[in-house]
């Protein structure tokens, strides 16, 4: 099984974003800072996901257990349901995404238990300017 913790962030509301993510299992480690461009937090916090979903795909990771700070991003996906409109297709991506796996666990923790991706996440939105938006 492979632990994946997600954080999205963003300096301003909308402003610049970026996503971070930490995987570890199997005797490996992976690190990811992802810039974003400009975007509000929330719409941040569901990109990290997305992205690190994708990471998994690709990775061909069959069991998962994703762990965020995000409460709004953990009850949409145990609800399968969102208030907000906008961020409707980014769930419905996410929830496709998530149904590849053999097993996808996701579980809210508090945010110092997920410093190493909010690092990543905060390196990300420096790195905006930098690198563009390409992981």
């Amino acid at each position: 099984m492979f632990e994946v913790y997600i954080d999205g962030a963003s300096a301003g509301n909308p402003g610049p974003s970026g996503a971070g993510i930490f995987i570890k299992g199997e005797g490996e480690v992976f690190r990811y800072s992802i810039p974003l461009g400009v975007m509000s937090n929330h719409e941040a916090e569901y990109h990290a996901f997305i992205k690190a979903l994708e990471i998994c795909i690709e990775k061909d990771f069959k069991v998962v257990s994703f762990r965020t700070d995000s409460q709004l991003v953990n009850a949409a996906v145990e609800k399968e349901f969102v208030k907000n409109k906008l961020y409707a297709p980014l769930l419905e991506k996410a929830l496709m995404l998530a149904g590849q796996f053999d097993l996808f666990f996701m579980k809210w923790i508090p945010s110092s238990e997920n410093k190493t991706a909010d690092e990543l996440a905060r390196k990300a939105i420096r790195d905006n300017n930098t690198k563009g938006n390409d992981i």
